[in-house]
């Protein structure tokens, strides 16, 4: 089973919660709810879009 991550942004055009999340990823490894950012969170908040792909796969290589 792939490991999964999640970074939630609070302008998303839809609003998932992690139970529903969990019901579809089986391997969730990284959750994140973020201060800032939207649908399109690499051209809004690069910087923290990074952080955390990088913070994600960190977790994904152990």
């Amino acid at each position: 089973m792939s490991p999964a991550g999640c970074s939630l942004f609070p302008l998303e055009i839809m609003r998932l919660s992690r139970r529903w999340a969990a019901g579809r990823y089986k391997n969730i490894v990284y959750w994140n709810e973020l201060p800032r950012g939207g649908h399109f969170a690499a051209w809004e908040q690069p910087e923290l879009f990074a952080a955390e792909v990088r913070a994600a796969f960190a977790l994904m290589a152990l």
